[in-house]
């Protein structure tokens, strides 16, 4: 094993296999492979997304590509991501040569399979000090970019220009950057939920419960909220019949004297009191939450003192980050599925050289965009009478899926304003595909959740659930549902009839497209002026 670290040189087979770009300047040197090194390069710290829900869409795009950073073009670039990983980065070594070397097909399997979790072992070593000095550690966890010259000189460009830092605020983030808010204490793990309460460390325990506080305050003052706006309905109304009542005219016969109440100004005396009693049975639900909302934020006081005692949450151990990035090549595996292609590094034959192609930050923004102006209620969510704008945490993975997929819809302790979190492949065959899928994931188990136990009756899930079995359709249907919202955001928008009837009569209802589109549509056949004859008589109906 020690001769295969003891030469500067590259062996001449790989290099072959490596293409033209094989000159000294652009091949790693292994000399030192896992000598202690003096860091060179180090990360600025990144400012963190503040949340807002304020916002109405996503923020404009300034800028798309940065400057080539030249850590891509480092000449050890290779062996700085494997210094210091002990014997795994031996081992990936290793079988990266016997698979660059192989010419059988059969052998050449047998050296990806092993390739493929000797990288995801290399990966889980380097979670736990990737913030090191070594900035190539974490471009390799962003972006499975692990040896210059696997990749072409045109792709390595590419790579070298993706905006590094967060200029947007958008909850959307690579995986180091999520790994970032982890350590961080900043939001909770994905395996979180994973770990039984008798195995979780008394921190994780006293964190958990500060986040289901946190929950039960937040959506106490949601609701706070709208019984307020509620009551300033109420008073105003009061207000104008007390007006009503209180405003005489002089008596037509009598000098000197007002008139008696007239009949409207006794109605009023009715809708006063209609209104004084509503308003006696809505203060006491303020009062109510008003006192939730502060035992809540006692509660959370209590538990943000004891975590202070415990020496705060600023840092996750390695366990954490462990289990984290085990969640992350689960999300992986989820977004290639079980026939693609689950190499986790970059090779030059499976991405194109074309950033417009590529999973950045910028591209995907773009696409959940483009979905939003299409179906607006995506990033909807209503709890408690107060809908808010909510654009789920995602995190752009270094894998070559086709689809992107949701992790969870929202936190389990915070229904009311938690974000979701799904995950996008950065290597994908058609990104926005990928987005459309990831976003329908999103509203699929959204609509599960609010429907609980009844998901397969009510709601979104459940008529399109209905009707799925209805049809003796074999499969999954999540799957099966999948398909069709990509179906409904590429060809239905545009008047393409690509869904069965009742499909689309879903659609139409729980997944309901812009105004502007639906006028559109209805003048593109009689099918879609249907459905909108069908909206305009649910909208005179509502008020009876």
């Amino acid at each position: 094993m020690a001769d295969i670290f003891d030469t500067g040189d590259i062996d001449p087979e790989i290099a072959d296999l490596l293409g033209d770009d094989t000159s000294p300047a652009s091949i790693p040197d292994f000399s030192d492979l896992f000598e202690d090194q003096i860091p060179d390069r180090q990360r600025d710290p990144e400012d963190v997304p503040v949340e807002d829900f304020s916002r109405e869409s996503f923020a404009p795009i300034t800028r798309w590509e940065q400057d080539p950073d030249p850590v891509f073009f480092e000449k050890n670039y290779y062996s700085k991501v494997l210094t210091g990983e002990g014997e795994i980065s031996k081992r990936v070594h290793s079988v990266l040569q016997k698979y660059l070397k192989a010419e059988d097909p059969q052998e050449k399997g047998v050296y990806r399979q092993q390739l493929i979790p000797a990288w995801w072992d290399l990966a889980r070593s380097m979670v736990t000090h990737y913030q090191g000095p070594m900035i190539e550690k974490r471009w390799a966890l962003r972006y499975g970019y692990f040896l210059p010259t696997l990749v072409s000189p045109e792709q390595r460009r590419i790579i070298s220009k993706i905006v590094s830092k967060n200029e947007y605020g958008e909850p959307i983030h690579y995986v180091d950057e999520w790994f970032d808010l982890i350590l961080e204490g900043n939001i909770n793990p994905l395996a979180t939920d994973e770990l039984k309460p008798s195995r979780m460390s008394t921190q994780n325990k006293t964190k958990a419960l500060m986040e289901k506080a946190k929950g039960s305050k937040e959506a106490n003052l949601t609701l706070l909220r709208t019984l307020i706006v509620k009551r300033d309905g109420l008073e105003s109304d009061l207000q104008s019949q007390i007006k009503q009542i209180i405003r005489h005219d002089s008596h037509p016969a009598i000098p000197g004297i007002k008139a008696a109440y007239t009949v409207e100004q006794k109605q009023a005396f009715n809708r006063s009191g209609e209104i004084l009693r509503k308003l006696n049975k809505l203060d006491k639900d303020i009062s109510l939450n008003i006192e939730k909302f502060k035992d809540a934020d006692v509660e959370l006081g209590k538990l943000g003192e004891k975590i202070q005692q415990m020496g705060g949450l600023s840092k996750a151990d390695k366990g954490i980050m462990e289990s984290e990035l085990d969640s992350i090549k689960q999300m992986a595996k989820m977004c290639v599925g079980r026939q693609g292609n689950h190499i986790p590094i970059l090779l030059k034959n499976f991405f194109f050289p074309n950033m417009d192609l590529i999973g950045t930050r910028e591209n995907v923004m773009r696409c959940m965009d483009q979905v939003e102006q299409v179906d607006p209620g995506v990033f909807r969510r209503t709890f408690r009478q107060k809908t808010n704008r909510i654009v789920p945490h995602t995190i752009i993975v270094p894998s070559y899926g086709e689809k992107g997929v949701c992790w969870e819809p929202f936190e389990r302790f915070n229904r009311s304003t938690s974000r979701g979190r799904i995950a996008i492949p950065m290597f994908p065959k058609n990104l926005k595909i990928a987005v459309i899928n990831a976003l329908g994931d999103l509203r699929w188990n959204v609509s599960k959740e609010r429907a609980g136990h009844y998901w397969m009756e009510e709601g979104l899930s459940g008529h399109y659930y209905q009707w799925f079995s209805a049809k003796k359709i074999r499969g999954d249907v999540r799957l099966n549902f999948l398909d069709d919202y990509v179906l409904w955001i590429t060809k239905e928008v545009d008047g393409v009839q690509k869904l069965d009837k009742e499909v689309r009569n879903i659609f139409w209802r729980y997944i309901p497209f812009t105004q502007p589109v639906k006028d559109i549509l209805r003048n593109r056949g009689f099918v879609y002026n249907e459905l909108y004859k069908k909206d305009m008589n649910r909208q005179m109906s509502d008020g009876y």
